[in-house]
C-alpha cells in the first residue's frame, strides 16, 4: 500500500530540500499550512488508490493534518521523518478498534467455547480454522471442528484432511445436509468429551444471497456461539469492506480475521474494515502453513506498511 506514499514522501522531501522557503514558514521553521494542502491532497489520493474507503481516508487525512500542522521543522529533523510519524499516528488511530485477545477470551469462556466463522467464498475461511485449531493445540487446548459447510464440493473432505494432519476431531454429515444440525452435533460431542473449543466452518455466502444469509442466522441460533468471526480476503480491497458491512447488518459478528495479508500489495482492507465496521481484527494470515497466523497489532501493521517491519 505505502509504496504510493513513499513516492510522495520522496517528492515532498525533494521540494523541501530544493526550496525550503516553500515548505517551511520564514519564522520559526514551522510547516507552511498553505503548502500542506498539497501534501494532504496527495495523501488522500494515495489512500484512495490503495483501496482505503473514502470515509477512512478522510479521517486519516484530518488526523494527519492535526498531527503535522504547526510542527517545527529544522535541518536536524528531516521533513519526511515528521510526515512519516504524523502518518503513522493517523493510520494507527484508524486501526484502533477495541482489541480482543482471542486466546484470553477463549480461556474465560464457558467450556466448550463455540466460535463460528462466516464470510464469502474463497476467503480462506477453512484454512484459517485449521490454523486456529493448531494454535489452540499449541496452548494445550482441545478442540472439535464442525464441518457445517455442507454445500461446497470438497469442503468436508478438505476439513477432514486438516483434522487428520492436526489430530483434531471433525464432525461431519453427508453433503447437502442441514448445517445447523452439524453445528449442534459438534457442540454435543464437545460437551460429552469435555473439549475446550468448537470451531464451526460455514458455507461461503455471497452477502447478496438472502436465502443463504437466513440459513446462516439459523446456524447462529442453534449454535449460540460465544464469538462469531468474519473472515475476509485482504486482497479484495474495498469489496471486503462491503462484505463485512453486509454480514454485520444481516448476521452480526464480533471480530474479523484477514487472510492473505502476506500477498496484499495495498493494505487498504485492514485500515477500512477495522474503522468502517468498528470490529477488531483478531489475526492476519501471513502464509499457507499452520503457523502462519499472526495476532493483529495496529503498530505492527503500520510499520509493515511503511516498510519498517518484516
Amino acid at each position: 500500500m505505502f509504496n504510493l506514499l513513499k513516492e510522495r514522501l520522496a517528492g515532498w522531501r525533494k521540494k523541501a530540500d530544493a526550496a525550503p522557503a516553500e515548505m517551511f514558514s520564514d519564522s520559526g521553521g514551522r510547516i507552511n499550512e498553505g503548502k500542506l494542502e498539497e501534501v494532504l491532497y496527495d495523501l488522500e489520493m494515495a489512500l484512495l488508490e490503495s483501496d482505503v474507503a473514502l470515509s477512512v481516508a478522510k479521517e486519516i487525512v484530518d488526523t494527519f493534518a492535526e498531527n503535522i500542522k504547526g510542527k517545527r521543522i529544522t535541518k536536524k529533523l528531516d521533513f519526511d521523518a515528521a510526515v512519516r510519524e504524523g502518518l503513522k499516528q493517523a493510520v494507527e488511530k484508524a486501526l484502533s478498534a477495541d482489541r480482543i485477545d482471542f486466546f484470553d477470551f477463549i480461556a474465560k469462556s464457558p467450556k466448550p467455547a463455540v466460535v463460528m466463522f462466516v464470510g464469502v467464498n474463497g476467503t480462506g475461511k477453512t484454512t484459517v480454522i485449521a490454523k486456529l485449531a493448531h494454535a489452540l493445540q499449541e496452548r494445550g487446548l482441545s478442540c472439535v471442528i464442525a464441518a457445517a459447510d455442507t454445500f461446497r464440493a470438497g469442503a468436508i473432505e478438505q476439513l477432514e484432511q486438516h483434522g487428520e494432519k492436526l489430530g483434531v476431531k471433525v464432525i461431519a454429515h453427508k453433503a447437502g445436509s442441514d448445517p445447523a444440525a452439524v453445528a449442534y452435533d459438534a457442540i454435543e460431542h464437545a460437551k460429552a468429551r469435555h473439549k475446550d473449543v468448537v470451531l464451526i466452518d460455514t458455507a461461503g455466502r455471497m452477502q447478496t444471497n438472502l436465502n443463504l444469509m437466513e440459513q446462516m442466522k439459523k446456524i447462529r441460533r442453534v449454535a449460540s456461539p460465544n464469538m462469531t468471526v468474519f473472515v475476509g480476503d485482504a486482497l479484495a480491497g474495498n469489496d471486503v469492506v462491503e462484505q463485512a458491512k453486509k454480514f454485520q447488518e444481516t448476521v452480526g459478528f464480533d471480530a474479523a480475521i484477514l487472510a492473505k495479508i502476506d500477498a496484499d500489495a495495498k493494505g487498504g482492507a485492514a485500515l477500512s474494515i477495522a474503522h468502517t465496521v468498528g470490529k477488531p481484527i483478531l489475526f492476519v494470515g501471513t502464509g499457507q502453513g499452520y503457523d502462519d497466523l499472526q495476532a493483529f497489532d495496529a503498530r505492527w501493521l503500520v510499520d509493515r506498511l511503511f516498510g519498517e517491519a518484516p
